[in-house]
């Protein structure tokens, strides 16, 4: 198994769309959790908004866009992961070699798993960088917020990017497919989602209660019982963390089996 895991961690870490990845998401968290904001606070927005900027509150800011935009990116690694295979028509290459089909998807979802890892702590890093600029620039006492509930942040971002990224592998194993898996991973994140909770939630009580148990309305709560500004996108504290997180591990323990099951039982 380790065997395996590290031939597909060599394969992916050859592969400069999955850097592109990490860096875009890096670059969205810098811009939309700091740069704008910090703008905004110097062009004359009100005092409450440098707070969040500042070191104190790195952890919630750097895991906001995790629900929606930096998820996003998230899903599509998974794709990329699981569906460049049938791209390239190699799956049956690969299967001649190793000695069963989920031998091959555990490793590929272990691969996945690092790789949500590392878009974990390059979130952190980044956006504890970023905070550290802005307290300097303010003048602000650098105060940094306790190690567990830093390490919260990280294991609540590396638990929702997973979720995600297990989604983009279930959709690239079920459609066999990279473009369209993409395509309707991120139709659901970017749109289906925001109409939930913008337009269906506030008319149908059911509709408000069911966002809880989806994947995106979990999302969006555990990230803002860690901090996250909730006048971010998908960003809604609709239940406790401890929900949340059983949700969102469900999901993913859901979105993973489901892909086995269907590696496993159709034909290449």
């Amino acid at each position: 198994m380790w065997s395996d895991t590290r031939a597909e961690i060599a394969v992916q870490s050859r592969r400069t769309a999955n850097w592109l990845l990490l860096a875009t998401a890096m670059a969205l968290t810098l811009t939309f959790a700091y740069v704008i904001p910090y703008a905004g606070y110097r062009g004359g927005s009100a005092e409450e908004r440098l707070a969040p900027l500042l070191t104190a509150e790195f952890a919630g800011s750097a895991i906001g866009g995790m629900p929606a935009f930096t998820g996003a990116l998230a899903l599509i690694f998974g794709v990329l992961v699981a569906g460049s295979d049938y791209a390239w028509d190699v799956w049956k290459t690969i299967l001649v070699v190793q000695p069963s089909r989920t031998r091959v998807l555990l490793a590929k979802g272990a691969t996945v798993a690092l790789g949500c890892l590392l878009l974990a702590v390059a979130l952190l890093a980044v956006s504890a960088a970023a905070g550290l600029a802005v307290t300097a620039a303010e003048g602000a006492a650098v105060t940094w917020p306790a190690a567990p509930d830093a390490a919260a942040g990280l294991a609540a971002a590396w638990l929702i990017a997973s979720m995600w990224a297990a989604l983009g592998m279930l959709l690239a194993v079920a459609l066999r497919a990279v473009a369209l898996p993409v395509g309707i991973g991120l139709v659901w994140m970017l749109a289906v989602q925001n109409l939930i909770s913008g337009l269906a939630a506030p008319l149908l009580g059911w509709v408000d209660a069911l966002q809880a148990w989806l994947p995106g309305g979990a999302a969006g709560s555990l990230v803002a019982s860690m901090g996250a500004r909730e006048d971010t996108p998908a960003v809604a504290e609709l239940t406790g963390p401890v929900h949340a997180s059983l949700v969102i591990a469900a999901y993913l323990a859901a979105f993973g089996l489901a892909a086995g099951v269907l590696l496993r039982r159709r034909d290449m």
